[in-house]
């Protein structure tokens, strides 16, 4: 027990974190230069043979972490997404399919678990989620009337854009997202109804500026407050620790009173 208790001590300690990151970052630049037709055909053997090492490290840091851990290891959610990542990367015939082969991109995502801020982020929006949902509810319900009323007041002069319900709520979601929105399609629509600015305009204030930012919103309080958790238990962690080192120090002087 002491070994392992010893051994997760060491994982969890900043040089061999940084050392992890430092190893998914290479690896990243590595699997890069794996697309370049030019470097594979000069240093394809050396290239091959880093992704190699690369793997062979990710793989002996999960088996410590599972001597260091045991059973417990697989209650981290952040664990089993790093076991699941390198897991892909030995699937058999990895080497064969491109689909596999293309897969070991997403070893790159570990630098999410290994950098605690990353996985601040990723936590948070995990989060806000539900909340999320109701704002998504919100806005596909904006984007269903508004698909409605552009198809009715538009389809017959601009069916490219409006001549369906489908082709209008693409056509809205471009326009959501400011791209090409006005000389693209609101300019031309105004040319043939003036007024064509009454029902645009109210719809991207709405739906980009409104709807938008309260997604922001939501990510960022989901955000503060698993900061928050985590400070909460970093500061429980550490009085724990006092509380049992002021346990030990009276029981050392107890015995001595002896």
């Amino acid at each position: 027990m002491a070994f392992r208790e010893d051994l997760a001590r060491w994982l969890e300690r900043p040089a061999v974190a940084n050392f992890i990151i430092g190893v998914i970052l290479f690896n990243a630049v590595i699997l890069g230069f794996e697309t370049s037709a030019e470097a594979m055909a000069s240093y394809g053997a050396v290239i091959l043979a880093l992704d190699r090492i690369c793997l062979g490290i990710f793989v002996i840091e999960i088996v410590l972490k599972l001597i260091a851990h045991g059973g417990r290891f697989f209650r981290s959610g952040w664990n089993l997404f790093d076991f699941t990542i390198v897991g892909i990367s030995l699937v058999p015939g990895a080497q064969s399919f491109s689909v596999l082969r293309a897969l070991r991109i997403l070893r790159v995502l570990r630098v999410i678990s290994a950098a605690p801020r990353l996985r601040r982020v990723v936590e948070g929006f995990i989060t806000a989620l539900p909340g999320m949902g109701s704002v998504f509810l919100l806005m596909a319900i904006i984007f269903y009337i508004g698909a409605v009323m552009a198809t009715k007041l538009f389809a017959a002069s601009f069916p490219q854009w409006f001549g369906s319900l489908g082709q209008s709520a693409y056509s809205l979601f471009q326009i959501m997202t400011l791209e090409s929105w006005s000389m693209g399609i609101v300019r031309p629509v105004m040319e043939v109804y003036p007024f064509a600015w009454a029902f645009f305009v109210p719809f991207i204030m709405v739906t980009t500026f409104a709807v938008v930012n309260l997604l922001v919103g939501l990510i960022v309080n989901s955000m503060q407050e698993a900061h928050g958790v985590e400070e909460g238990e970093k500061t429980d962690a550490y009085r724990d620790e006092v509380l049992a080192r002021l346990a030990a120090i009276e029981k050392q002087l107890n015995e001595s009173k002896k």
